[in-house]
C-alpha cells in the first residue's frame, strides 16, 4: 500500500473543485462506531448507575445526576443545547432533577468547552489552575474562567457522589486532567484515545508528544471499566487503550527506523542553496517511510489509520529528533 502525502501543504496544493476528485480511504471497521444517534442529532445512554454519557458521533459529554442536582463533565459546541436536551430526557424519565449545578472543564480547549456559557452564573465551574490561566488569556465568552482550581489533585464530594480529579503533567495540553469516577468504575481522559479511531492530524493536535505517549499507561493505573475519550461514537475499554499504546509504539519504533535509514543526500543535491525545500522532501521522506508499515498494519484495526497515521508519524518523528535528541549529531 502507497503512503498519500496527508500533509496540510499537500491538500492545500490539490483543493479539490469536486467531491469525484477527492481521496478514497479504507471502509471504517465495524466496532468503531457507537449507537445511532436520534432526531435531534446525539444519543445519551447510561455508563453505570447515574452516570451518563452523550455523544453527537464525533463529540462526547457527560453527566452525574446526584441529590445536588447535576455534575456536567465537558460541554463540547458541536453537542450545543443537546447538552440540556439530553439531561431533560433523563431527568424525566428518572424524576430527578435536571438542573445543572456543576461544570467540570477536562481542558480549556473550545471544542471541548465552547458550549460551557449556555450554563448560567449559578453554575460551579471547577478545573485546573492553568485551565483557568489559559482561559482568562484566551477571554472567550463562549468558555467562562472556572473560579474553583486545584493544582495536582482534588476529590469532589457532589449529593454524595465522588469524582477524583487528578493532573498527572502535560499531555495533549499543558492542562489536561484526569477524571476518575470509582463509583461508576469509569475513567474520562479527554483526546488521548479515541476507541475505535486513529488520532486525528499530529496525535490529536497534541502539544506534548512524549506526555501523550505516556497517558495511556497513566490512565490503565487506575481501576476502571468504561473509558470517555471525548470523541467519537462509543465507550471504550481497557482493550482500547492497549491497541491505541502498541499503534504509537509501532509509530514511535517505525521513525527510528526511518530516520536510521533514509538518506538525506538526494534532497540536499537537487535542492541545493534552497534549505527548506531539501529539509521538507527529507522529513516529508522520513515521515512516509515510516507511517507505511504502520497504515498497513492497523488498516481495518483502527478506524481512518490510512487517513492520519502519515501525519501522526511525522508529529512523533520531530518529537523524537528534537525532544529526545534521536539521530542528533554534533559536527566534528
Amino acid at each position: 500500500m502507497s503512503t498519500p502525502d496527508t500533509t496540510t501543504e499537500a491538500f492545500a496544493n490539490t483543493r479539490p473543485s469536486r467531491a469525484e476528485d477527492l481521496p478514497d480511504y479504507a471502509p471504517i471497521p465495524r466496532p468503531a462506531f457507537g449507537p445511532a444517534l436520534n432526531e435531534q442529532g446525539y444519543y445519551v445512554g447510561r455508563v453505570e448507575r447515574n452516570l451518563y454519557w452523550i455523544t453527537d458521533g464525533t463529540y462526547q459529554s457527560a453527566f452525574l445526576t446526584t441529590s445536588d442536582g447535576v455534575v456536567l463533565l465537558d460541554a463540547p459546541p458541536t453537542i450545543g443545547h443537546n447538552i440540556q436536551r439530553a439531561v431533560d430526557e433523563i431527568a424525566a424519565a428518572n424524576g430527578v432533577s435536571n438542573k445543572v449545578t456543576h461544570l467540570v472543564y477536562s481542558h480549556h480547549h473550545a471544542d471541548h468547552a465552547g458550549a460551557s456559557s449556555l450554563f448560567d452564573g449559578s453554575v460551579a465551574r471547577i478545573g485546573h489552575e492553568e485551565t483557568r490561566n489559559l482561559l482568562l488569556r484566551d477571554d472567550d465568552p463562549a468558555r467562562p474562567a472556572p473560579e474553583e482550581t486545584f493544582q495536582d489533585r482534588r476529590t469532589l464530594d457532589i449529593g454524595g457522589e465522588r469524582i477524583d480529579l487528578a493532573w498527572h503533567g502535560t499531555n495533549h495540553s499543558p492542562d489536561n486532567i484526569f477524571i476518575h469516577l470509582p463509583d461508576h468504575d469509569t475513567l474520562m481522559l479527554v483526546d488521548i484515545v479515541n476507541p475505535g479511531w486513529a488520532p486525528v492530524y499530529q496525535s490529536n493536535l497534541t502539544e506534548d508528544v512524549q506526555g501523550y505517549i505516556a497517558a495511556p499507561a497513566t490512565a490503565l493505573t487506575y481501576p476502571w471499566k468504561h473509558f470517555i475519550g471525548g470523541h467519537m461514537g462509543r465507550l471504550g475499554s481497557r482493550d482500547d487503550i492497549a491497541v491505541h499504546q502498541q499503534y504509537m509504539a509501532d509509530i514511535a519504533a517505525s521513525s527510528r527506523t526511518a530516520l536510521d535509514t533514509v538518506d538525506p543526500t538526494p534532497y540536499f543535491v537537487k535542492y541545493g542553496e534552497n534549505t527548506w525545500a531539501a529539509v521538507r522532501g527529507y522529513l516529508d521522506a522520513v515521515a512516509a517511510a515510516a507511517a507505511t508499515p504502520v497504515i498497513e498494519k492497523y488498516t481495518g484495526v483502527l478506524a481512518s489509520a490510512d487517513v492520519f497515521t502519515a501525519s501522526t508519524t511525522f508529529h512523533v518523528m520531530q518529537s523524537i529528533r528534537l525532544d529526545l535528541g534521536y539521530g542528533s549529531q554534533v559536527h566534528p
